[in-house]
């Protein structure tokens, strides 16, 4: 089969296109898919440079979310057959190890997985809907609905918008009745942003959010109003405090991760005197990703797919997403 494989930690030139990569052989238990889409995520980047506490087995082929159709079955699997169509819980629940990181991912022609990750895909979803879901669909809906309990009327800010988790958190922001307003670095994103329910936005390229904040929504203060209810912060580094200092009394702060640093500093004077909440939210169940199936096929929710390539253009995909060009997901078809 054809895959990408990445020999070595370190740069985009470390993963490299085979033609003739030996296909996997399902064990019991297992089922063997043929990949049809692979949606890729910040958390491949990191794969590919090295996380430090972190041990890759090397090589390995990356993509964490995939969708396709069921190909061969290994022993002793029921309830599935040859040909369905199928999304793939990338955590495996009896081992933890994570497809695409710990074992081999979407990023080729053919995959193996437990048939306790098998999701059902129904057909009225096309395959790089499916693929778009797992990862940062059900890490958004996770944290916005099962754990942060986003609520209609409040104000919530999204910052890092325009990614996959971003775009969700809009989406689900909408349907729960939040006021969203959103943090983006153009006004083309602002405006896409706009077009996927976003009543407000704040270019962080130009203006510093948190001042942008309390000059269209008042200052929190101790024993009154100001500030916003929420505020969905997965990027960290400078970001965090600010975003503290954008919440109302008793406001919340979601994460579930820290792409821009994981070690800001932090006055906790400020926490406990504002009475703040912050909410950590880590992956998804496979609850969540069905409960995302039902919203996408009545037509509640529309996963934002910005762009799709072929295998051989992986590299590209990877580009892309390292320079935050995309809006939403890229897919990769193989």
């Amino acid at each position: 089969m054809k895959a990408q494989v990445l020999k070595q930690h370190g740069t985009i030139d470390e993963i490299i296109f085979q033609a003739e990569f030996d296909t996997p052989k399902p064990g019991p238990g297992e089922v063997l898919i043929r990949v049809r889409a692979c949606a890729l995520n910040y958390h491949d980047i990191f794969t590919m440079r090295g996380m430090p506490g972190i041990k890759v087995p090397l090589p390995v082929i990356m993509g964490i979310d995939a969708a396709g159709e069921v190909a061969e079955l290994g022993e002793g699997v029921t309830g599935w057959s040859s040909g369905d169509r199928i999304i793939v819980d990338p955590i495996n629940r009896k081992t933890g190890k994570l497809f695409g990181e710990m074992v081999n991912g979407g990023l080729a022609e053919y995959a193996v997985v437990d048939q306790d990750q098998l999701v059902g895909l129904p057909d009225s979803l096309d395959f790089a809907t499916g693929a778009a879901l797992p990862c940062a669909y059900g890490t958004a809906y996770r944290m916005m609905v099962a754990r942060g309990n986003v609520s209609k009327g409040e104000k919530v800010l999204v910052l890092g918008a325009s990614g996959g988790v971003g775009t969700c958190c809009v989406q689900l922001g909408k349907l729960a009745g939040a006021h969203v307003i959103v943090a983006a670095s153009s006004q083309e994103k602002l405006d896409k942003l706009a077009d996927l329910g976003a009543d407000e936005g704040v270019n962080y390229a130009e203006h510093d959010f948190k001042d942008w904040v309390h000059e269209h929504h008042g200052k929190p203060r101790i024993w009154g109003e100001g500030g916003v209810d929420v505020v969905v912060n997965f990027t960290g580094g400078d970001t965090w405090v600010r975003g503290l200092r954008c919440l109302t009394r008793q406001g919340r702060m979601l994460t579930c991760g820290a792409t821009a640093g994981f070690d800001p500093k932090t006055d906790i004077r400020y926490i406990w005197t504002f009475e703040q909440s912050i909410i950590g939210s880590n992956g998804w169940d496979k609850s969540d990703i069905e409960a995302l199936l039902v919203l996408v096929s009545d037509g509640r929710l529309k996963p934002s797919i910005e762009r799709r390539y072929p295998l051989s253009e992986t590299r590209q995909a990877f580009a892309d997403l390292e320079a935050r060009r995309a809006f939403g997901k890229l897919i990769i078809e193989p």
